[in-house]
């Protein structure tokens, strides 16, 4: 897996996330809109993912820039995901992204829970 890594991220993209980052913003309306990855309580292990676009920030948002994409972390889902890798995969088995979350004791079969 190619990475581009700075020791001091709270969330590693791979090269093929930030290149499926930068088309999926493309087509989004509006220019200063980021990724914002957080976490919620539900699913099978406790917690969920959620991913989505926006342009509302926060004094408290930690900010990731790749390639001109910024990804947004709110401070309470910062604990849960620091040092994650985000990653997309494009395949017959599997399509989307998937974060890897070093912080996770358990997760569930869907790989979109944990805790």
């Amino acid at each position: 897996m190619d990475l581009q890594i700075k020791s001091s991220r709270a969330v590693i993209a791979t090269d093929s996330a930030v290149k499926k980052l930068i088309e999926l913003k493309a087509a989004e309306p509006a220019e200063n809109s980021f990724l914002r990855m957080g976490v919620k309580p539900g699913g099978c292990s406790g917690l969920s993912y959620e991913m989505f676009f926006d342009t509302e920030r926060s004094e408290s948002d930690i900010f990731e820039s790749y390639e001109g994409v910024e990804i947004g972390l709110d401070s309470q889902s910062l604990q849960h995901i620091k040092g994650s890798t985000l990653d997309y995969k494009e395949g017959l088995m599997e399509t989307g992204f998937s974060i890897d979350n070093p912080n996770a004791t358990r997760t569930c079969g869907c790989g979109d829970s944990f805790s």
